[in-house]
């Protein structure tokens, strides 16, 4: 049986061998897929060691997904761009590094939320890792305009003119936003902490989607500012579930459905 794990320090809180083994079961895949706790200092020995077991491949979680895009042989374009991997293919004795954060982020919010991004404008809040694996896959929809905002402005500017090629990406401070955007994507940690970004009131709408890369079982602060601005709002777990099922069609070159697998964890989230 074809076996895959997903690497990480901790680990034990993962989500993702429950969604894999329904991803599995629904398109008739006959695979395992465990949790490998590594050490801090050894992620490239386990990956190792569990290749040479004969494993196929692995999802990469905090803090390895750096080492991880170091570690791979071949880097798929939105992985070199991103500077980190969370999913390696292992083939032929070498690895393929690739980053689907970004491709489950824009199909929880253009398929499963419906909305349309050509387009349309788009804020991203924050610079750090998460905002650079999501930046390829929303300027690949065709904003109009994604506009980058971080407390440091300077890496938001640095940040913007490496993607500048890609589409119309602009940094600026949160002080000179202005008029309303259609999306809004807290890709920052401060919800880890119930901190809320310096963001203007000004730019929710009506129509506003305000997204939360991160999820539990009450909406985050940055959820509940926008909530109260009239905004519509969606947190991090359907991005979640679709980054996985990105992840299973490199691995077994078929796309499970995820709204049954959604439903169950939001369901298990709310007991």
């Amino acid at each position: 049986m074809d076996a895959y794990v997903v690497i990480g320090n901790p680990i034990a809180h993962s989500k993702s061998p429950e969604i894999h083994a329904q991803f599995a079961a629904q398109t008739g895949q006959e695979l395992s897929y465990e949790r490998l706790l590594a050490p801090l200092h050894g992620f490239k020995a386990a990956v190792q060691v569990f290749q040479r077991r004969g494993g196929r491949g692995a999802n990469v979680t905090v803090p390895f997904k750096l080492e991880a895009h170091a570690l791979a042989d071949r880097l798929s374009e939105r992985a070199r761009l991103a500077g980190a991997v969370n999913t390696l293919k292992f083939e032929d004795g070498g690895i393929f590094g690739d980053n689907t954060d970004g491709a489950g982020l824009v199909t929880d919010i253009t398929v499963n939320a419906g909305l349309h991004l050509a387009g349309r404008r788009i804020l991203l809040l924050g610079a750090g890792g998460a905002s650079r694996g999501a930046l390829l896959p929303l300027l690949q929809q065709q904003p109009g305009e994604l506009v980058i905002v971080n407390r440091t402005q300077s890496r938001a500017a640095e940040l913007a003119a490496q993607f500048v090629e890609y589409g119309p990406v602009r940094s600026a401070a949160y002080a000179e936003l202005d008029g309303v955007f259609d999306l809004i994507v807290n890709a920052t940690s401060a919800s880890l902490s119930d901190d809320l970004p310096p963001l203007p009131l000004s730019v929710y709408g009506r129509q506003t989607l305000a997204y939360d890369m991160m999820y539990g079982r009450q909406p985050t602060v940055f959820m509940q500012s926008a909530q109260q601005q009239g905004a519509q709002v969606r947190d991090g777990l359907g991005m979640l579930v679709e980054q996985a099922a990105e992840a299973f069609h490199l691995w077994r070159g078929v796309r499970p459905a995820t709204a049954e697998v959604f439903a169950s964890l939001r369901q298990q989230l709310a007991q």
